[in-house]
């Protein structure tokens, strides 16, 4: 079990000596590693109410309404339907990921930014490792990172569960005390920051909270100030 230190003092702004002890770099993916412009969560979602539709037999709005309703109480709606209708998360994941990806674009800028953190360099995403490894692919940031987490390796807990955290990061052996994380769901910070983790907020508007110890509109030269 991981020890949870004290939560340090919410610090803004960011100094490069704040991130002088990481040698991890733990990124989240979607909304954190392309932007929400891209629009592919909500893409996501209709996939997602169609298959509850389907398999648990509900007109598509109360599909639609569980869906919100397992992802606001559970993290993900997988987790909800796992826990609720004992449903196998993979045929379900796979049918919502099942998406062209023609919205993305190549990011060569922010994968210079990644690749010159020094360190090991990692993705864990509640999305399927294969989604992940897609959308990598299509952004070119494939190459800059040494290992992808996915729902698969969390046993389909999601963030911000502690579990999940757990048994990735001891899959990774990531020592939470010289890691940082990237994320643009913020309610993903919090275990993090009681682990010992610098936590980065990416989001067109970042919160402000005791867990949350810098926010940034901008990846990539948030990255570039701290290289």
């Amino acid at each position: 079990m991981l020890d949870a230190p004290s939560l340090p003092r919410y610090i803004r702004p960011m100094t490069r000596t704040q991130f002088s002890h990481v040698d991890t770099w733990v990124f989240d993916l979607d909304n954190t590693l392309y932007p929400p412009e891209a629009h592919l969560l909500e893409q996501l979602s209709p996939r997602m109410t169609d298959w509850i539709a389907a398999n648990l037999g509900l007109k598509r709005q109360e599909a639609d309404e569980l869906r919100e309703d397992y992802w606001a109480r559970y993290g993900t709606t997988a987790a909800g339907l796992m826990a609720k209708h004992d449903v196998a998360p993979a045929a379900f994941l796979a049918h919502a990921h099942d998406l062209p990806l023609d919205a993305l674009k190549p990011a060569p800028e922010l994968a210079a930014a990644i690749a010159a953190l020094p360190g090991r360099h990692l993705v864990f995403t509640n999305s399927p490792v294969d989604w992940a490894h897609r959308v990598l692919k299509e952004t070119g940031l494939d190459h800059v990172f040494d290992a992808v987490h996915g729902a698969e390796d969390a046993q389909y807990i999601p963030k911000p569960k502690p579990q999940a955290f757990s048994k990735v990061f001891e899959v990774a052996d990531i020592a939470p005390q010289k890691a940082a994380f990237f994320e643009d769901d913020s309610r993903n910070l919090e275990v993090p920051a009681r682990l010992g983790m610098r936590t980065v907020h990416v989001s067109p508007n970042p919160e402000t909270a005791p867990y949350i110890h810098h926010g940034t509109q901008d990846l990539t030269a948030f990255l570039r100030d701290i290289a």
